[in-house]
């Protein structure tokens, strides 16, 4: 999968909610009512992660998830950071976390 120029992350930014570019990753911070909350969306991100093959970095805080996605094997952003993007937007809408 080859890697995104910036004008196509620029646009496709545009279509995802709270998403951020920068240091070639895009980025989004979640929040949660309880730490539990955020530690069960991981859980459930990592599957689906896992069958993309393609891992976010995540910092765990007190009621907050930061995600970042890259290729670090491309060095920067493909279509499929946007696709995991996109999936964990799906998994926290669809969760049953309440949001603060």
């Amino acid at each position: 999968m080859s890697l995104l120029s910036k004008t196509e992350i620029k646009k496709k930014i545009e279509t995802l909610e709270g998403w951020n570019y920068t240091n070639n990753s895009i980025y989004k911070e979640y929040t949660f009512d309880s730490y539990m909350d955020g530690i069960q969306y991981v859980n459930q991100l990592a599957v689906k992660a896992e069958e993309n093959n393609h891992h976010p970095d995540i910092f765990v805080g007190w009621c907050e998830i930061n995600l970042a996605f890259t290729s670090h094997d491309h060095g920067g952003v493909t279509q499929l950071c946007f696709r995991m993007a996109q999936e964990a937007d799906k998994i926290f809408l669809r969760g049953n976390f309440i949001r603060s």
